[in-house]
């Protein structure tokens, strides 16, 4: 009798792998704002501050893309350092004083936002709003608003429009189009100082450039200067409407992968499709099935009509 497994017998399923836990990091002690907090050893102090409930704003800062420490919003003040250091890749050190809302930071991210408002339109940019308001800033006193970045809206697919008018060059597209997500490298900034600006490779039409049309630039862009067509179709025809929005989590059909998008719907028809930073299959980004082909949902939704019945012979 051989010893060989039977094919009809089938064989028990081991244990399914699982995902080791993380080495565990030694606590580091600093002080932010007078309260003494121990955080993990490798961690920002915008970590360590939002740890402790701490809002520091962010405009060039994400979750899943490496900071290029660029919009200097986020600037804290540190105890022995001569500038202001930007929290969001500044590490924490052992013994670290640190000052989140002093005269001088206020003033310091009170100015950027002031120079970034008067160059640019942020008026499809919520939290930058709210941290105009909430830094009691005043743009006006530079000028005329949005004076400087002044563009036409570039209109070259049906999937997305570029208004550069609204860029303020926070490198997030760039990063997500380049290693932290596509690695399609089809956008980079272009040109110095005053003229620098976001631009394909010799900048040619999107339709011409490497483009795969992952949208991943329009999920990581703060400002609306990358949007989708359906959206600003809808806008301006001043039919956009976000509070009447429904946003409902599910699972892309279109393979294996099995990333979680998010449905936005306004009055029973879908808008755009996102999907969540914390999401652990892609940590938001997605391809281009998953943010733009969900149109043949519509087309089967709006057909209501009912089926023609099948006479026998």
């Amino acid at each position: 009798m051989s010893d060989s497994p039977s094919p009809l017998i089938p064989i028990p399923r081991g244990p399914l792998p699982a995902i080791p836990p993380p080495p565990e990091r030694r606590l580091v002690r600093i002080a932010i704002d007078g309260q003494a907090v121990s955080v993990p050893e490798g961690a920002t102090l915008l970590e360590a501050a939002r740890g402790i409930g701490i809002d520091t704003p962010t405009l060039c800062y994400l979750e899943n893309l490496t900071p290029v420490n660029v919009c200097r919003v986020c600037v804290v003040e540190l105890e022995g350092s001569r500038t202001l250091v930007p929290a969001c890749s500044r590490k924490v050190e052992p013994g670290m004083s640190i000052h989140t809302d002093s005269e001088r930071v206020r003033l310091s991210r009170r100015l950027v936002l002031e120079l970034l408002a008067s160059s640019v339109d942020l008026s499809a940019a919520p939290a930058a709003q709210a941290y105009l308001e909430r830094y009691a800033a005043h743009p006006e006193r530079f000028g005329p608003a949005a004076s400087t970045a002044a563009q036409p809206v570039k209109i070259d697919n049906s999937l997305y429009v570029r208004d550069y008018g609204k860029c303020i060059l926070c490198y997030k597209c760039v990063e997500a189009c380049g290693v932290d997500a596509q690695n399609t490298f089809a956008i980079a900034v272009a040109g110095r100082g005053f003229e620098a600006h976001i631009s394909t490779e010799y900048g040619v039409p999107l339709p011409e450039s490497a483009c795969v049309y992952c949208g991943n630039c329009i999920g990581v862009c703060p400002t609306g200067a990358l949007m989708f067509k359906s959206e600003f179709d809808m806008r301006q025809a001043r039919v956009w409407d976000e509070s009447s929005q429904t946003q409902t989590d599910t699972i892309c059909p279109y393979c294996g992968v099995g990333c979680t998008l998010t449905v936005h719907a306004q009055d029973g028809r879908i808008v755009k499709v996102t999907s969540p930073l914390d999401q652990p299959v892609t940590n938001g980004h997605l391809c281009i099935k998953g943010r733009f082909g969900w149109q043949f949902v519509e087309t089967i939704t709006s057909d209501t009509s009912p089926p023609t019945p099948r006479v026998a012979p």
